[in-house]
C-alpha cells in the first residue's frame, strides 16, 4: 500500500513562509518525480513543483518561481517545500504526489498522478 503524507499547511500573514513536509511509504523515492499540486476552491489543479529523485531536477510553474524552493531527502522518503514571500492567490489546498513522468505537473491536460495524497490547507491571509 503507497501513501503519502503530507504535513506542514497552516494559516500565515502574507509574506510569511511555511514549508510543507510529504513523507512517502510502500514506495521508494529511486527514480520518481515527487512534488506538489494546489487547487483553490472553483478552480483547477495547478501544478507547482516536482524534483526527480534520480538527478535533482526541479519544475516550478511560473507564479511560484523565485518564491518557493523544493527538495528531497530520499533516504527519508521526504520531499519538502520551502514557501516564502506567500500571498493570498497560495490560498489551497496542496497534494503531494508522485509520477513517474514530470509532465504530469507541466501539462494542461489533467492526468491523475500515479500516487497522491490527502492534501494539507494554506490559508494566507492579507
Amino acid at each position: 500500500e503507497v501513501q503519502l503524507v503530507e504535513s506542514g499547511g497552516g494559516l500565515v500573514q502574507a509574506g510569511g513562509s511555511l514549508r510543507l513536509s510529504c513523507t512517502a511509504s510502500g514506495i521508494l523515492f529511486d527514480d520518481y518525480n515527487i512534488g506538489w499540486f494546489r487547487q483553490a476552491p472553483g478552480k483547477e489543479r495547478e501544478g507547482i513543483s516536482c524534483i526527480n529523485s534520480r538527478d535533482g531536477a526541479t519544475y516550478y510553474a511560473d507564479s511560484v518561481k523565485g518564491r518557493f524552493t523544493i527538495s528531497s531527502d530520499n533516504a527519508k522518503n521526504t520531499v519538502y517545500l520551502q514557501m516564502t514571500g506567500l500571498k493570498p492567490e497560495d490560498t489551497a489546498v496542496y497534494y503531494c504526489a508522485v509520477d513517474r513522468f514530470y509532465e504530469v505537473w507541466t501539462l494542461a491536460t489533467k492526468i491523475n498522478p500515479d500516487y497522491w495524497g490527502q492534501g494539507t490547507q494554506v490559508t494566507v491571509s492579507s
